[in-house]
């Protein structure tokens, strides 16, 4: 007759030092697994921040293109240029002034005409919009001269 073995957790009859294994994992294979996550976490992160600011560049790039558009149409609708960026919101060509996605203000740096844009402009004002931040792009420029 054979000697019967218990259920799992339990101390098995007849062979001294045997142990039953209950389920679980041991300390480590919890190291093994935290090490490939820790690693894959620091791969993706540098990729992840990369693509968060090629975003932000993109949506600056759209952002300064419809300023400087809407700025065109004030002034050959007007017949003057805006003064202030929130003439264009007043005059309904912005519903509000978008914020610039790096510096995360409405803080535009505007540029003012030396000369009229238009042959019939009755008054001079703002020519060209950048970016207030003194940051360097991906491309390698400041984006206050985009």
């Amino acid at each position: 007759m054979g000697t019967k073995r218990g259920s799992v957790g339990e101390k098995a009859r007849g062979y001294p030092g045997e142990r039953i294994r209950a389920g679980g994992f041991t300390l480590i294979e919890l190291m093994i697994v935290l090490t490939i996550v820790a690693i894959l976490v620091s791969i993706a992160l540098p990729i992840a921040d990369s693509a968060i600011l090629r975003a932000r560049e993109a949506v600056l790039k759209s952002n300064l293109h419809t300023l400087r558009t809407l700025i065109d149409h004030y002034t050959a609708d007007k017949r003057k240029a805006p003064q202030t960026l929130d003439d264009l919101v007043t005059a309904g060509y912005l519903r509000a002034l978008p914020k610039d996605p790096i510096t995360n203000e409405t803080d535009w740096q505007i540029v003012m005409e030396d000369a009229s844009m238009f042959p019939d402009q009755l008054e001079l004002g703002i020519y060209d919009v950048r970016s207030n931040s003194e940051a360097v792009s991906s491309e390698g420029t400041a984006y206050s001269e985009w």
